[in-house]
């Protein structure tokens, strides 16, 4: 009954089963291992930006450039706070709000953004205190220039004057007239009665959308595998099913075959007895033609 495993054609459904299969484990491993890499770097990062907090702040030029290495550490900058900016749809403990950024110039004629605090509502310029005019030395966490589609960062343009969308020099380096460091710096402590923003993750460390995202297709690559092995076995009992039915003499091509039989068998009949109709007329017809008139005519 199953010699029908060996044809060609379930000796190719076969290979797919057998091929497929380990490649969606696979699959589902590899994107299961993402995820929980992805776990292991947020509780690093964590556990850093914690460990970061308690070192001594070291010069600007000693962390730079910013790499996931030098994320998150302290630093201390000099200089005279010059030009602010407003950050809108910035959240803090599940409060929408914005940055009070302002550029911090210093003695080499670059300037570092400064993130000094965050305010809740929509950004109003009236309502964000102005900077120190005096110069300053300020501590804080350093952090990369955002990228937007990451850490939650939305790309945003036509926005008012005095407000821009990221914190990156790419944004900045079109709204003032001088050089920017390609990074910057959130206080430990908020200014002027501001809440201080905290540290974010480097990229790739956190729990964001990404991560769920591996979650999510470890999820589908298991469940094509159920799904190959469902298909598979419901393909089997069907052939076997029609194989069953053959042998019984009840496979569908035979009722086929029978009905068609029967169909042509009434189609001949009834040409025939049409056939024999008209031979029948046409012979009635010859009859009264050579049968003599009654009047002899």
């Amino acid at each position: 009954m199953y010699r029908f495993l060996l044809t060609p054609r379930w000796w190719g459904i076969n290979v797919f089963l057998v091929l497929s299969i380990p490649f969606c484990v696979f699959m589902g491993s590899w994107q299961l291992g993402r995820f929980e890499d992805r776990v292991q770097a947020h509780d690093r990062a964590d556990t850093q930006a914690a460990s970061d907090r308690r070192e001594a702040a070291r010069p600007l030029a000693d962390l730079l450039p910013v790499d996931r290495s030098t994320v998150g550490k302290q630093t201390t900058v000099s200089g005279r706070y010059e030009d602010q900016f407003l950050v809108p749809d910035r959240t803090l403990d599940g409060r929408t709000g914005y940055y009070v950024l302002t550029l911090l110039r210093t003695d080499e004629g670059r300037a570092l953004p400064v993130v000094r605090g965050w305010l809740p509502g929509t950004p109003d310029p009236a309502k964000a205190p102005a900077p120190p005019a005096d110069e300053v030395t300020v501590t804080g966490a350093l952090q990369a220039s955002e990228t937007p589609g990451n850490n939650g960062v939305r790309s945003r343009s036509g926005l008012p004057a005095g407000q821009a969308g990221a914190i990156s020099t790419a944004t900045l380096v079109n709204l003032v007239p001088y050089e920017l460091y390609d990074a910057w710096v959130t206080l430990n402590d908020g200014d002027s009665g501001m809440r201080a923003v905290p540290v974010s993750a480097p990229q790739n460390t956190g729990l964001d959308l990404k991560a769920f995202q591996n979650l999510g297709y470890t999820a589908e690559w298991f469940a094509f595998v159920g799904f190959v092995i469902f298909m598979w076995f419901r393909l089997l009992r069907r052939e076997v099913e029609l194989t069953r039915d053959a042998e019984l003499g009840l496979a569908p091509e035979d009722t086929g075959a029978t009905e068609a039989a029967e169909a042509t068998g009434t189609t001949e009949a009834t040409g025939a007895a049409q056939t024999a109709g008209t031979a029948g007329t046409a012979g009635a017809g010859r009859e009264r033609e050579d049968r003599p008139s009654p009047t002899g005519v």
